[in-house]
């Protein structure tokens, strides 16, 4: 009597199978596509050497780091910095002025590039458009050291501009720079006017790809331009808005630290020293790289956990998210 198989060398594996055919479907979209893939590997070796790389320094912030000893002969030290962080008063100050310049950031400036492309796309007059579209995103391409210069002319006590205007209608001099209750305003204000239109050319984009077919629709059945922006081109953006609201939620910790980096002074440390700032201090002023490290990598875990978050929520309630 012939013997049979056992039952689990007769019946093929599943896993293996989808292995297999997924090897062979990748070596054949390799091959198909070489000279793509081959473009890939710049990129890679870039994101390779200068974002991973790097990541072997976060053990500094778990060791003693001593600049002349190295990294490797310096003594472990567990979670002492990590224990002096959250117990440090300063930091909590620190972290505080960060989350209010963010959140401010995000209430003020987050719907200011929406309201902006949605009024450039219902223009008609193309060269008015794009001339408009021109003078609103060219602050991007300044950096913040002229930036800064500029509204320091412009804000100062002594020939400023602005401050002139309000002598002139009987005012006082503002000292914008130098008084903590106005200052984070001026930091807002002039992030605004750097980065609004830049940001604007995203939506502006978004809004081109929407069908005009709906909104010729929206005419013929006696839709207002009003109804039309809330029911076709709001929903439209939504997909975009999305997107940009979980890339924000990741750099909440980061507040524009190069921007406070040029405008602040110690007057308006209290309301402006953000993480960024701070490490900056630390790290480089008082030579404490071990403590500055640990602060960085608190920063970037709670930025990981922040787009996590706004990923989940946003698939939860929109259906739609990063992953």
């Amino acid at each position: 009597m012939r013997e049979t198989a056992p039952l689990e060398q007769s019946i093929p594996t599943p896993g293996k199978n989808v292995r297999k055919t997924y090897v062979k479907q990748l070596w054949i979209d390799v091959r198909k596509d070489w000279d793509l893939y081959l473009a890939l590997i710049p990129g890679i070796a870039f994101l390779l050497l200068f974002k991973y790389t790097p990541m072997y320094g976060i053990i500094i912030a778990f060791k003693d780091f001593n600049i002349f000893d190295g990294m490797a002969a310096s003594p472990w030290v567990g979670m002492k910095h990590f224990d002096k962080l959250f117990s440090s008063d300063s930091f909590l100050q620190v972290f505080q002025n960060t989350l209010f310049i963010s959140v401010y950031k995000i209430i003020f400036l987050f719907p200011l590039p929406i309201i902006i492309a949605i009024l450039l796309n219902e223009l008609k007059n193309i060269t008015f458009k794009r001339s408009v579209q021109t003078v609103v995103y060219l602050p991007h391409f300044l950096s913040w050291v002229i930036v800064s210069g500029l509204f320091i002319d412009l804000l100062s006590t002594n020939g400023g501009i602005v401050n002139k205007i309000i002598v002139a209608l009987g005012g006082e001099p503002i000292r914008f720079f130098l008084d903590s209750s106005i200052f984070r305003s001026v930091l807002i204000s002039t992030a605004g006017w750097k980065e609004t239109g830049w940001n604007t050319i995203i939506y502006l984009a978004a809004l081109a790809s929407i069908d005009p077919g709906l909104y010729e629709a929206a005419k013929i059945d006696g839709a207002n331009k009003w109804k039309q922006i809330v029911h076709i081109t709001l929903p439209g953006l939504i997909p975009i808005i999305l997107l940009m609201f979980i890339l924000r939620l990741g750099y909440v910790l980061e507040a524009g630290t190069e921007q406070i980096l040029v405008m602040y002074n110690p007057s308006v440390y209290n309301v402006a020293d953000v993480i960024g700032t701070y490490v900056y201090r630390i790290g480089l002023g008082e030579q404490d790289y071990s403590f500055s490290t640990a602060v960085g990598v608190f920063e970037s875990v709670v930025a990981f956990i922040l787009i996590l978050t706004g990923n989940g929520l946003a698939r939860k309630f929109f259906g739609r998210g990063l992953w």
